[in-house]
């Protein structure tokens, strides 16, 4: 099974999917005996719902998690036991206050006008492709910095600045998947050495603190006056009055806001690119949401250019489910890994011991018949949707685990479709969007589901909308971004021209001497291991 595992990497959540589906839903794993792989993998709901919610206790993140995502440190996605307590409480209690959905649709809305917008027209006006991938990451970045650290970098202009963090995370997920592929030794002696995907994620850990620890240590504490907000004020006063032991520190305030810039940035902006290609090559759901906006908000097809709030966002009933179903095929979180405190029998029949891992493959359960039917290949938004009451259908999490389920259930959830549906009414109302000739679309290898060419495409103004009023220097940053006052410098570390030229990776495997031939061989040792794997199956095979 590993080798084909390792031959089948670049396609690995599909080779997955493929596989659960032969054997109906759940299937073992045994790695080879130096390499602690031992797991289970399952699509199976009523597995997910016992691991994640009905025996929750029993498979906390453990210390094997955090060995894979150490870069995350005591932030809420590593966080066990009293710690992942208080962030979850903290963190609820920050995001429930009316000041926090104030400032929410505050942000959203500017970074659309003033960012988004802007920077479709520039590339409409010039007939230029542009990657949507790439500008809803940046939407997305600047947008949770605003909201986490009261600090827009700018990275959403017409220039495109190359910004070392809001890259950093891209490289960063994709080596996190390779740890779980890969054994623990192989992936450790190439972080040692600093080669191949572990050389990427030692880069990114460095952008990530080069822009965090300036963010954090020039924050000016603001407030909490009208309507003016907070994070990090709100969430340090939150450390203060729980005694959390080094809840204040530097390093415990990094930690945390790098755990919600990466859910912030990276699962709205992937479930955007998705959405919004999963439209452009459906016609129909396309004019149905069309439809909807001209019939519930009063906004006429052949009329001027225009943007839609929060409040208008929540009537549009066949667009959230669009987002469902779009999420129901490429949930951002491809899977999901846990290992029990004390052995156990999922309700499959498989045994869990404390040595093995249990991996829930989100990804999968989206395209398995037995759970969504025989058309659960097709993007249907009209699934969603009620007979009777023309509403959205509640699906249970342990069913669609897009957001999680149980106890960990995603606590940016309503942030998220808050976010989505602004953007993707205010897009599809506006322009057509056209995805480039030959574009090939194909889910990247990483444990978010990105797409791994990034989404080529044109984009046509809508007949009869002119273009908005703003002011946009051509080739230039958006006014009014932190940035573009000259801040980029502070929390950057570095000017952007350094940054340009540092663009570039070294090309990965090869290190600077004296490392040189050991860092060369240690590089062969994944292809060798997946060779010596292939020679034990077969030796097997022969035997049986």
């Amino acid at each position: 099974m590993l080798p084909g595992i390792l031959r089948n990497a670049h396609r690995i959540h599909d080779f997955a999917t493929d596989m659960l589906g032969e054997s109906g839903g759940t299937f073992e794993v045994k790695g080879p005996w130096f390499g602690d792989m031992d797991m289970v993998v399952t699509c199976d709901p009523a597995n997910i719902h016992y691991i994640l919610s009905k025996n929750f206790a029993n498979y906390p993140k453990g210390p094997e998690f955090r060995k894979i995502f150490d870069i995350l440190g005591d932030g809420i996605f590593n966080a066990d036991s009293e710690l992942w307590e208080f962030h979850r409480r903290t963190t609820l209690s920050i995001m429930s206050n009316a000041k926090f959905h104030t400032f929410l649709e505050r942000v959203v809305w500017h970074k659309v006008e003033h960012g988004l917008i802007p920077v479709l027209d520039y590339f409409v006006e010039r007939g230029i492709e542009v990657d949507l991938q790439d500008i809803f990451q940046r939407f997305t970045f600047d947008s949770i910095c605003k909201l986490v650290l009261n600090y827009d970098p700018g990275s959403l202009s017409t220039d495109l600045p190359y910004i070392p963090c809001e890259k950093a995370f891209n490289d960063a997920v994709e080596a996190l998947l390779h740890r779980h592929i890969l054994p623990e030794s192989i992936w450790k002696l190439q972080k040692w050495l600093g080669i191949g995907k572990e050389k990427k994620l030692i880069k990114a850990w460095e952008a990530f603190d080069q822009f965090l620890y300036p963010c954090i240590l020039q924050h000016k504490v603001i407030e909490e006056q009208d309507d003016n907000f907070d994070f990090i004020t709100a969430f340090r006063k939150a450390c203060k009055e729980t005694n959390v032991a080094s809840g204040d520190s530097i390093e415990f305030l990094r930690d945390t806001f790098l755990n919600l810039m990466l859910a912030g940035r990276d699962t709205t902006s992937t479930s955007l690119t998705w959405l919004l290609w999963l439209i452009s090559t459906n016609p129909s759901a396309e004019t149905k949401i069309l439809d909807e906006i001209e019939a519930k908000l009063h906004a006429k097809k052949d009329k001027k250019w225009r943007l839609f709030d929060i409040e208008e966002s929540r009537k549009l009933v066949y667009l959230h489910g669009a987002i469902c179903e779009s999420l129901r095929l490429f949930p951002p979180v491809a899977f999901e890994h846990k290992a029990p405190v004390q052995a156990d029998i999922i309700p499959s029949g498989h045994c869990i011991h404390q040595n093995k891992k249990v991996l829930l493959s989100f990804y999968s359960m989206g395209r398995m018949e037995k759970i969504w039917g025989k058309d659960c290949s097709e993007f249907k938004p009209e699934r969603w949707i009620s007979d009777e009451r023309g509403g959205i259908k509640h699906e249970p999490s342990f069913k669609f685990p897009a957001f999680n389920a149980g106890p960990r259930t995603c606590l940016g959830k309503d942030m998220s479709f808050i976010q989505m549906k602004m953007v993707a009414s205010t897009i599809i109302y506006n322009y057509h969007i056209q995805v480039g000739e030959n574009h090939a679309v194909s889910p990247s290898d990483s444990i978010i589901i990105q797409m791994k060419h990034g989404l080529k495409v044109r984009f046509r103004r809508r007949k009869g909308h002119a273009a908005p009023e703003m002011a946009l220097r051509a080739g230039g940053s958006v006014a009014g971004s932190d940035a573009a006052c000259g801040l980029n410098g502070a929390a950057g570390g570095v000017s952007l021209q350094r940054q340009r030229r540092s663009r570039n990776h070294v090309t990965p495997g090869k290190v600077p001497s004296p490392l040189g031939g050991l860092a060369a061989a240690a590089a062969r040792v994944e292809t060798q291991a997946v060779a010596i794997f292939q020679f034990l199956e077969q030796g097997t095979s022969s035997g049986n």
